[in-house]
């Protein structure tokens, strides 16, 4: 690997596997976009990228990167060459590329080689350039695998049954049709009974994280707290029941509920849920309730508060952080949980969304339906998601003092 910790040699290398991400990058959202024929090519890359790379080698300036990145790809795209092919695509597509293709060169090899010397690289320089490209990479990467299964299913669910069989990888929109873009989402309120579906998983949902957190809570609080024979035993054990995959449970489960009356119910869907989530709160509570400090539970008892009042009034006020955290946490599994659902409610007014968009998979239903019914699932708990997400990384330290 020495032979590579020379900056005429690590400049070039990562300025040709920057601008062929770039240009994969910029050929999928160019074609996403416009629905024109954008391919990335690998050989214009090298040629490309390694001079780019020798260019900058000790030129950390972002802006005249940026300048002579934009101009250079224009100009090479309209003479049709470039790491971005673009083979009968309109003059406005080419120009948007070239952009697209000088702003994502230019400022991050700026930042990824502007540091380096042409000569020998010390250790510190050589791994920082690699690290900031993998960064770099990284960021597209994971991005890329998130937002574009999600891109085509909401650009699915705006087309009609005729796009959809004259182009099913057109994914431009045609904005002259205003509202009626979303049809789709008109239909299936209207005619497939979606608001029920939302309603029922919603209030699943909710309950099963009451239920969930009214035997969790107390349930952590002992295994953390209290002293009984078979402590260690129970606290070790509590995600035992994840070793046992739910597939294989499905008959005995769907047996006893079909003999007891309790398939195809609420109440057997509200008894089945916390079953699957219970362990993860207890496992979960546990170790927030073990990181509170004993001190401030011994005060109260020295102020004379019983164990239950300790409880209520300290205890739990400390621990609302950790109590968001699983509550979101559990939430997210009953509105996305499926195989339970699907196996147990074969009545239509009790479908979870889940189960809903399942009745969509026929051939007898346009398939822009299906990707809208994903949307209606998938847009909620993104939202709730994102919207609390700091609980989902700080639930578990935040609430505690320091002793």
């Amino acid at each position: 690997m020495k032979f590579l910790r020379f900056g005429y040699v690590t400049g070039p290398l990562i300025g040709v596997l920057w601008v062929f991400v770039a240009a994969i990058t910029v050929a999928v959202v160019m074609s996403f976009a416009t629905g024109d024929a954008f391919r990335p090519s690998f050989l214009w890359s090298v040629l490309f990228g390694a001079p780019i790379g020798l260019a900058l080698l000790g030129r950390p300036a972002v802006r005249p990167a940026m300048a002579a990145g934009v101009v250079l790809f224009v100009a090479t795209l309209l003479l049709g060459i470039g790491p971005v092919l673009t083979d009968g695509v309109p003059l406005a597509g080419k120009l948007g590329a070239g952009v697209l293709m000088g702003i994502a060169v230019g400022w991050p090899m700026a930042s990824f080689v502007g540091a380096l010397p042409m000569g020998a690289l010390n250790r510190h320089l050589f791994e920082d350039s690699v690290i900031k490209f993998l960064t770099g990479f990284g960021y597209i990467f994971f991005t890329a695998i998130v937002a574009i299964p999600f891109f085509v299913m909401v650009m699915t669910s705006l087309k009609s049954q005729q796009q959809l069989v004259a182009n099913p990888l057109d994914f431009s929109l045609d904005l002259d049709k205003g509202w009626d873009l979303f049809r789709s989402y008109q239909e299936l309120f209207a005619d497939f009974n979606f608001g029920t579906y939302l309603l029922n998983s919603a209030l699943i949902s909710v309950l099963t994280v009451a239920i969930t957190l009214a035997f969790s809570v107390p349930g952590a609080y002992a295994v953390a707290r209290l002293r009984f024979k078979g402590q260690a035993v129970f606290s070790r054990s509590i995600l035992l029941i994840y070793m046992v995959p739910v597939i294989v449970l499905a008959l005995p489960i769907y047996i006893a509920f079909s003999v007891t009356g309790l398939r195809n119910t609420i109440i057997g869907i509200l008894l089945i849920y916390p079953v699957t989530t219970i362990p993860v709160a207890l496992y979960m509570l546990q170790g927030y309730f073990r990181g509170l400090p004993h001190e401030v539970e011994e005060a109260g008892l020295m102020d004379g508060l019983n164990r239950l009042q300790v409880i209520w009034k300290i205890t739990l006020p400390l621990a609302l952080p950790a109590m968001a955290s699983v509550s979101l946490y559990v939430f997210m599994i009953a509105w996305n949980e499926f195989l339970l659902a699907f196996m147990l409610l074969d009545d239509p007014s009790k479908f979870t969304l889940t189960r809903g968009i399942a009745s969509l998979n026929s051939s007898e239903i346009p398939r822009q339906h299906l990707m809208a019914g994903a949307v209606i699932a998938t847009v909620p708990i993104m939202a709730l998601f994102l919207g609390l997400e700091r609980f989902m990384t700080k639930g578990l330290t935040a609430g505690s003092v320091k002793g």
